[in-house]
Formats: C-alpha cells, structure tokens, sequence
C-alpha cells in the first residue's frame, strides 16, 4: 500500500467522525507512523502501544495471559484480543493490531513471514477481523508488508461499511 490508500483511510474516518488506534508488536510503531505521516492524521490517530514484548501484549494491550499461554504471541486470537484492547485503551473507534515473526529465525515454532494482522470494528463488541497474510522476503520486507497488509484491512472494512 503506497501513501494514497492510507490518506484514503484518513480522509474517510475524517468524514464519518471516527477515530483509529494501534497495537503492534513485529511493526514496533511503523503502521502508526505510516498513518501519522498523512497531513490531518490528527484528526483521526487516537494513538497506540507497542507490545514487542510479550508481556506487554497483556499488560497494554489488554491481551487475556490465559491466550498467550495456549496460543502464544503469534496467533490469531492475539491480534484479535490487541486490536480490541487498543481500541478500548485508546478510546478509539477502530484498531489495527498486527503480531508475528519477521526474522531473521523464527519465532515458538513460527517461520519468519508468520503474521496476523487485526482489525477491531466501532463498539464494545464491534466486530474483529483477523487475516494472517502469507508474507516473505527479508526482515525490513516482512514488516513494510504486515503494514501494508493491516491497513488494507481496515481499508476494505471501511468500504463495505462495516459496523456502521
């Protein structure tokens, strides 16, 4: 996803009123700095919390400790518990949660490339989205593309209108 489609996903929540927040862990900040990088991002990015370590997923972002204990930080009911705990910690309508393995090793029995990506919809139970896009090449390339790939999600929720 090039700037255009992340200015789209601003201009959008912009017109409906709405606010985005981020939890991330392999992207350490980079799809909020991404975001930020929009002029009127202000108006739209609540804020967000890095969780790179695991600990932090519970203690950020509000990820259940019983969930990191039987799926572990790389799976998909962690995205799905990052992006409501960041919404909900943020104050935010929306949130992007995005968790994996971007290498050089892996990572608890996951290659490098293994990533989840999260999207939490307006509401206490708003709706989640979590996808877990095959993605390869090196470090800086697995981590430009989980970014790519969490904001096209929530680009495509935004365009069908979802929990609206």
């Amino acid at each position: 996803m090039t700037g255009e489609p992340v200015a789209e996903i601003v201009a959008t929540l912009r017109a409906r009123g709405e606010t985005v927040a981020t939890a991330e862990s392999l992207t350490a900040g980079a799809a909020a700095a991404r975001l930020a990088d929009v002029p009127g991002a202000s108006a739209v990015l609540r804020g967000g919390v890095i969780v790179y370590a695991t600990d932090l997923k519970t203690d950020l972002a509000g990820v259940d400790p019983q969930v990191l204990a039987e799926d572990g930080p790389v799976a998909a009911r962690t995205a799905e518990q990052m992006a409501r705990g960041a919404a909900r910690r943020c104050g935010a309508d929306w949130a992007l949660a995005l968790t994996g393995v971007a290498g050089p090793d892996g990572q608890d029995g996951h290659a490098p490339g293994t990533v989840f990506v999260a999207v939490a919809g307006p509401g206490p139970h708003g709706q989640v989205t979590v996808e877990a896009p095959a993605l390869s090449g090196d470090r800086a390339q697995i981590r430009a593309a989980a970014v790519d790939a969490g904001w096209d999600l929530l680009s495509r929720r935004l365009a069908v209108g979802a929990d609206r």
